[in-house]
């Protein structure tokens, strides 16, 4: 006796209305259950399936192509400069997106770290215990600048 080959979750006529959905700007969660299936359904026929696949990656990005496209039109009219304000905020912001008033920039720590490590210099009067805590702050500014290289010790104030 042959066992009868499972029928796919997603026909043909269900990943067509996933891409279409993805395609304006729909989540994958919303298309899942639009059609009665899963995001991890959706996300595991696109693995198996790579034209498929192909279809839901150009749908993604062709969604946000076209609200970039459409923000950028409207920017280029003056009266509409907040559609090119917003698009700054979001494209680049750490130089464009507003702060809270209690926010903390990377910028403002590396500028504030050397006047901390002179003032423990100052205050700490045991060589090795300035250097032990020089050398903690410096780690902990590498982290915040995302593992990269810290400045030697002998070269801070």
């Amino acid at each position: 006796m042959t066992q009868a080959r499972k029928r796919p979750v997603l026909d043909e006529i269900k990943k067509r209305e996933i891409v279409a959905m993805v395609s304006v700007g729909c989540s994958r969660r919303v298309a899942a259950g639009y059609v009665g299936c899963s995001p991890s359904t959706i996300r595991r026929t696109a693995e198996r399936d790579p034209a498929f696949g192909e279809r839901l990656h150009r749908a993604t990005y062709a969604a946000q192509i076209g609200y970039l496209k459409n923000i950028q039109k409207a920017a280029k009219k003056e009266q509409y400069w907040r559609a090119a304000a917003w698009a700054l905020e979001r494209l680049n912001p750490d130089d464009f997106a507003p702060r809270s008033p209690d926010t903390v920039t990377l910028v403002q720590i590396e500028r504030l770290w050397p006047r901390i490590a002179q003032v423990i210099l100052d205050e700490l009067p045991d060589p090795k215990q300035r250097k032990s805590i020089l050398k903690r702050l410096e780690t902990l500014v590498a982290e915040l600048r995302g593992g990269c290289k810290p400045p030697a010790a002998d070269q801070a104030p």
